[in-house]
């Protein structure tokens, strides 16, 4: 395997060592930091942070290791390897895992893998009752051979790499929470569900089914999406995302002998995007934008086929419902006759819309956050990009969190993605923390 065996590097402690690290370590944090903002009602936990910071460089072999497994969308042999990984690291720490085969329940679409990757399902039981599942991704948007020209490496306080931020950082960092939940020997929850996929970036075909189940089975799902490099956040709300495909019918014929004869599929089609550049209700935050074509086969041959694909936002499903009636009233106006149109829609994912259940726990981890003098902003306002935390939320009114991962920037680019090294502590204090006081009862998830 490509990793020393995890436990092996981890901060696996003895109790004893445990305690005498966490009073040394915690009294020299204190003493260097001050940490000004605690209160009595904001009490650090000690063996928590200690455990965060000692952890931090295990955190960060995996992450490394985790980059250097290539796992694009369409890699199935890459994200087998990267799956076989993660599945090894969880049952080292304990879990009960298993592979499931993500081709067995698929929603298709126009960028659907031929086969998708598995998925990581892994089971931490408890003591007690409460149920928390942790989502994140292995799928990179990436090309196979990409990561000669650009490897991991670390500058300064940045960690770069080719889906470093999007998502290899959360695979990570539920790892590693995992590790400093046995470390400190915690178990109070019912049962603690990790599931990570292969397919996110390509709107998850093969695991939404499973994202749904699991969801409405769970008394909270935090999703482990990063954050932004300028704003210290969780969401609560993300957009739903869905395509329109349009496609001209018309005829060919030789360009410069006959092309009366002929039926420009390419002229019918740019008619009809200027017919249809308006859909967009921005006061709504529904937006449609044609952003594919293609067309022609030569350059002498008039097009007998032109194929536009638009790109659909919305807070509301009923918006991308009607979104279908709008566009086939208006292509009824035709240029050229003895065209035809036909239209398909791809329903990607649906929004995740803020709830009540959700600003309260949220509120919560707000409170953790200023333990560690530090303030963590929440926004219940979708900014236009989609995660499967939409399904996890699809038939449950648990609440669902977003963006629990690392503070990250550059994601889908392809030398610039990197994440934010200062963030692990705080995150990883963060994630171990809310999952104890949500199995404990601190939290009340009936709000």
């Amino acid at each position: 395997m490509f990793f020393q065996s995890f436990k092996a590097r981890s901060r696996l402690y003895p109790r004893g060592a445990l305690a005498e690290l966490t009073v040394g370590l915690v009294a020299g944090l204190l003493t260097c930091l001050s940490w000004p903002g605690l209160t009595q009602a904001q009490t650090l936990d000690d063996d928590v942070l200690a455990l965060a910071n000692a952890e931090k460089p295990a955190l960060i072999q995996t992450l490394q290791e985790v980059v250097e497994i290539e796992s694009g969308s369409g890699d199935y042999e890459g994200l087998s390897r990267l799956a076989d990984y993660i599945a090894e690291a969880l049952s080292e720490l304990g879990g009960d895992v298993e592979l499931l085969d993500a081709n067995e329940e698929v929603y298709r679409m126009f960028d659907t893998p031929e086969r998708i990757g598995p998925m990581v399902h892994a089971r931490f039981e408890g003591n007690g009752d409460k149920r928390i599942l942790l989502i994140a991704h292995m799928d990179t948007v990436y090309l196979r051979g990409m990561i000669d020209d650009q490897p991991f490496r670390i500058d300064g306080n940045r960690a770069y790499g080719l889906g470093i931020s999007d998502d290899k950082q959360g695979v990570a960092l539920i790892i590693h929470t995992v590790a400093m939940l046995q470390e400190l020997g915690f178990a109070d929850y019912g049962t603690l569900t990790v599931l990570i996929n292969g397919d996110e970036e390509v709107s998850s075909p093969g695991s939404r089914a499973t994202l749904v189940r699991m969801g409405s089975e769970h008394d909270a799902v935090f999703s482990v999406e990063p954050s932004s490099i300028g704003n210290d956040t969780l969401s609560l709300a993300t957009s739903g995302i869905g395509a329109a495909t349009m496609t001209v019918h018309g005829r060919a014929s030789h360009a410069g002998a006959a092309p009366e004869q002929g039926r420009n599929a390419l002229y019918e089609m740019a008619h009809q995007l200027l017919q249809l550049d308006d859909l967009s209700e921005p006061e709504n935050g529904f937006k449609v934008n044609w952003t594919l074509a293609q067309v022609g086969t030569k350059r002498n041959v008039i097009p007998a086929e032109a194929v536009a694909t638009a790109d659909v936002r919305m807070l509301r499903q009923e918006d991308f419902s009607r979104l279908e009636d709008r566009i086939r009233e208006r292509i009824a106006n035709k240029r050229i006759p003895d065209t035809d149109i036909s239209l398909s829609f791809e329903n990607r994912r649906p929004p995740l819309n803020a709830t009540d259940a959700a600003r309260s726990l949220a509120a919560h981890a707000q409170v953790v956050y200023q333990e560690l003098d530090m303030e963590l902003a929440v926004s219940d306002q979708a900014t236009g990009g989609g995660t499967d935390a939409a399904f996890a939320a699809l038939e449950t009114d648990a609440p669902v969190i977003e963006r629990f991962g690392l503070q990250g920037f550059g994601a889908h680019t392809s030398n610039d993605e990197y994440v934010d090294l200062n963030s692990v502590v705080p995150r990883l204090y963060l994630m171990t923390r809310m999952i104890m006081d949500v199995s404990t009862g601190a939290i009340n998830l009936a709000e």
